[in-house]
């Protein structure tokens, strides 16, 4: 009888450490958040700052999901991650929009306030060419920024396929009567463009693409935005519209835009999922707080090239140690881990 009931006992310690033993970790049993990691480098660097603080200052299991814009946002507006550090709302406003009203998603703050995206060439180019400032001047200038593949047009350099930007500078190419002087070149990568672009400048070469800021590439290289109509509601309406055909329909169904205008220099938003904010309001508090301005950003992104070999998570971890303004966007307790956690970081 002893014994039996010496075996019971030891069988009932033995289911309930085997019971402990598979109860979800701390992280687990905090929270668990999907980021949405967009695939450049400004998205990447806040992506992992996030990220840090939430598994180490709040406990969460955090997941970065990684891709383009177009499947990112998508699955952000079908609850399939949960938060988007850097918004370009311009950009996506078309789908962001709809998503936005019938209260999939939210914006929660402005992460940089002050980002600009536009055509660029370099600033030699322009001294030695002082006619070129506008996009309308270009087909007069078509023959310095030759395409190879297609002598007769000059090359635009265009985003990678997956942005928006490479759809909506798509639009602007035929709304600016340009299709016929320059072919429509899109790089395989991020990586990629910006290579073709310093590639050229180091040359001293023409080159004619698109880019944006924060980048550690219009911090190093001397380029100048080319002038486009300035921005206004109506006519980057009309820019969306054209922009949501093409990417339902192709090339047959962009029509024949007639207007376009200028990138906004833009307030880059943070979003997160409904469901998402009201389950983890503390969570949405401190994405709600996350800003930097475009010269800090830039400042990261230049480590993250030369000093980080393109690590964006030690570029978090060396902001977060030698950067404190992190501190005024979360409670002082999780700070304190936060600090805790760089320590052996």
């Amino acid at each position: 009888m002893k014994t039996r009931v010496l075996l019971i006992f030891v069988l009932t310690i033995a289911i309930g450490a085997s019971a402990l033993l598979s109860l979800p970790s701390r992280a687990d049993a905090a929270c668990q958040v999907r980021i949405g990691d967009l695939n450049w480098d400004s998205a990447n660097f806040h992506d992992q700052v996030a990220a840090f603080i939430l598994e180490h200052g709040y406990g969460c299991r955090v997941r970065l999901i990684y891709g383009g814009t177009l499947p990112i946002m998508t699955a952000h507006y079908e609850g399939k991650n949960d938060i988007i550090m850097e918004l370009w709302y311009d950009n996506v406003k078309a789908q962001y929009d709809p998503a936005m009203k019938s209260g999939k998603v939210k914006q929660v703050g402005i992460n940089t306030p002050d980002s600009i995206q536009g055509w660029f060439i370099p600033r030699f180019v322009q001294k030695a060419n002082p006619g070129l400032k506008s996009v309308f001047d270009l087909p007069k200038y078509k023959h310095l920024f030759k395409d190879p593949e297609e002598p007769s047009k000059g090359r635009f350099v265009n985003c990678i396929p997956g942005w928006s930007c490479e759809v909506i500078n798509t639009v602007k190419l035929r709304a600016y009567g340009l299709e016929e002087h320059f072919t429509n070149f899109r790089p395989g990568s991020g990586g990629a463009l910006a290579a073709a672009i310093k590639g050229a400048y180091l040359k001293k070469k023409p080159v004619l693409a698109y880019y944006w800021a924060p980048t550690p590439l219009l911090g190093q290289l001397d380029l100048v935005q080319l002038e486009e109509p300035a921005w206004n509601e109506a006519d980057w309406n009309v820019v969306v519209k054209h922009m949501d055909a093409l990417k339902k329909g192709g090339m047959e169904a962009l029509g024949n835009p007639k207007k376009a205008t200028a990138y906004r220099t833009a307030e880059l938003p943070k979003s997160v999922t409904t469901k998402f904010a009201a389950k983890h309001p503390e969570i949405v508090a401190f994405i709600e707080k996350y800003t930097l301005p475009s010269k800090e950003v830039s400042k990261m992104l230049a480590y993250l090239e030369k000093e980080a070999s393109g690590d964006a998570k030690a570029t978090a971890i060396h902001f977060l140690k030698t950067n404190k303004v992190w501190k005024k966007w979360v409670p002082a307790d999780v700070a304190k881990k936060v600090e805790a956690a760089l320590k052996s970081a």
